[in-house]
């Protein structure tokens, strides 16, 4: 994958966890404060507590922080996969996001 192909599919993730934040928050009073700067998007929920995704170009990678743990991805030409076998980025970001807002939440 091209540097160009990667930021293009990486832009197309953080695009889509800020529009499902903003689903979110119009269907329910989960209340999930999206911030982005860049390439990183910064999520806190209602206790405080935050999940970070921020892009890694020079690996071509996704990296995902949350209380759960840090988590790394990379695109298989339709998917942002865990490079460990631990899944996909939004089911992932769904289970990690609902644990932490203490409700659940969908991002897929």
């Amino acid at each position: 994958m091209t540097d160009l192909e990667y930021m293009d599919h990486a832009e197309a993730l953080l695009a889509r966890i800020e529009s499902c934040c903003d689903r979110i928050d119009e269907e329910t009073d989960a209340d999930i404060d999206a911030q982005r700067v860049g390439g990183m998007v910064t999520l806190t929920f209602r206790n405080g507590t935050q999940i970070i995704v921020n892009t890694q170009k020079p690996l071509h990678e996704i990296w995902m922080a949350a209380r759960a743990g840090g988590f790394h991805y990379k695109f298989d030409g339709q998917r942002w996969m865990d490079t460990k076998g631990n899944g996909e980025f939004f089911a992932n970001l769904t289970k990690y996001a609902s644990e932490q807002a203490g409700r659940g939440l969908d991002f897929e």
